[in-house]
């Protein structure tokens, strides 16, 4: 059993200083999760009613929202939990679902912009080939890829993470992440085989990022030489470079905190920045979308209308 972690509860010390506004934190946390959950069913709806909107990159939108309700749904609902309890725990089956639930929904953020980078340098500069090349059985395989890689590639890290003796059950955030649950590891020298996967992961991602970034010069270069292009890349690639400049400036923010996130900084400030990456895109990006996007939001104010009426 010398392999086998003792704690079975952790402790969250993350909301120990908010036990003075829990209420208002309560009801301000709660409405934004009621409008990430609006925000995202109605762009996923919209997109399934309209059989105009059955093409390659309005499914890849509606894979994207569905993966945003994914993530929310592994911190919401026990956060507004913990902001109206006295106390803060978390089972330790709990707390390795949750690292495992949040940690996946960040790598398929990125899977999904990289699989939406690459419809649109088809879309842009191969037009002739695109419905040959993004065929309904592609799309299918890449939205797949997209969601069960980041989920395997988690998988392992936290069954590696599941097989280390913990020390303490005490986490010092107010929700669960992989590396504050290998810091906790008795002995660190068992901790080799995680950082070895964790660097062979960020790797994998480090060539998502790569991808993306290369598909976008390629298709900046190849739009500065035509008008229509450079309509085409306006109307459908701004939305998902915004999308994909929102998620990496705040990954990078998160990857910091947790690594290097300095004891020097008030619980409430390394709170806000740990919570932005469930906050920000899963809200921004329907919204972005929804508005950029002229098919998506005349469909959207058509059924308003109609419901109206």
């Amino acid at each position: 059993m010398d392999n086998v972690s003792q704690v079975r509860i952790f402790f969250l010390s993350g909301l120990n200083e908010t036990n003075n506004h829990k209420f208002t934190l309560f009801f301000l946390t709660l409405l934004c999760y009621c409008v990430i959950l609006l925000v995202n069913i109605s762009v996923i709806v919209t997109i399934i009613l309209d059989k105009n909107l059955h093409e390659p990159m309005y499914i890849l939108i509606c894979a994207f929202c569905m993966n945003g309700l994914y993530g929310t749904a592994g911190l919401y609902p026990k956060f507004l939990w913990d902001l109206l309890s006295p106390v803060h725990v978390i089972s330790y089956s709990g707390c390795l679902v949750q690292a495992q639930v949040i940690a996946s929904f960040g790598f398929s953020e990125l899977s999904i912009l990289a699989v939406m980078s690459y419809d649109r340098y088809v879309a842009i500069c191969r037009p002739l080939e695109y419905h040959s090349v993004m065929s309904k059985q592609r799309l299918i395989t890449l939205v797949c890829f997209s969601w069960l890689m980041p989920f395997f590639i988690v998988g392992i890290n936290m069954f590696l993470t599941s097989r280390l003796k913990l020390c303490s059950p005490y986490i010092t955030r107010f929700f669960c992440v992989n590396p504050v649950i290998v810091k906790l590891a008795c002995f660190p020298a068992d901790t080799a085989v995680n950082s070895i996967v964790v660097y062979i992961t960020v790797i994998i991602y480090f060539v998502h990022g790569l991808f993306i970034f290369l598909s976008y010069m390629y298709l900046i270069k190849t739009c500065a030489n035509s008008l229509e292009n450079r309509a085409k890349f306006m109307q459908t690639c701004v939305p998902h470079l915004t999308a994909l400049i929102i998620f990496i400036v705040i990954g990078l923010f998160d990857i910091l905190n947790v690594r290097f996130g300095s004891k020097d900084f008030p619980q409430t400030f390394k709170n806000f920045v740990e919570m932005e990456i469930l906050v920000i895109p899963p809200l921004m990006n329907p919204l972005i979308y929804g508005f950029k996007l002229t098919k998506i939001r005349k469909t959207f104010l058509g059924v308003l209308t109609l419901k109206i009426k």
